[in-house]
């Protein structure tokens, strides 16, 4: 049986993770208030933000960057890109 969240990106009733997407309380916090769908579009932006900024996440600086963009992204209504990024064509 699928499990199902109210999505605090989304705004919505939806699927729920199978598990934390990493250890210790934010990935619980995480698991328990993010869909799968919301956790996969950060997912998606991480990526952008990691490329567009050429951070090295295994950097403190850069982890503690993303750290805050996952907060604002998740939790806080923030869908703001990076200045200047300009999607890839297809």
């Amino acid at each position: 049986m699928t499990r199902t969240i109210l999505c605090v990106k989304l705004g919505t009733e939806s699927e729920a993770m199978d598990a934390p997407p990493f250890p210790g309380t934010e990935g619980q916090r995480i698991f328990e208030h993010v869909s799968r769908e919301a956790w996969s579009n950060w997912l998606k932006v991480q990526t952008m933000l990691i490329n567009e900024h050429r951070l090295t996440p295994f950097e403190p600086k850069a982890r503690a960057f993303l750290q805050s963009e996952r907060e604002k992204y998740l939790f806080g209504g923030s869908n703001q890109l990076p200045d200047g990024y300009t999607p890839p064509k297809t």
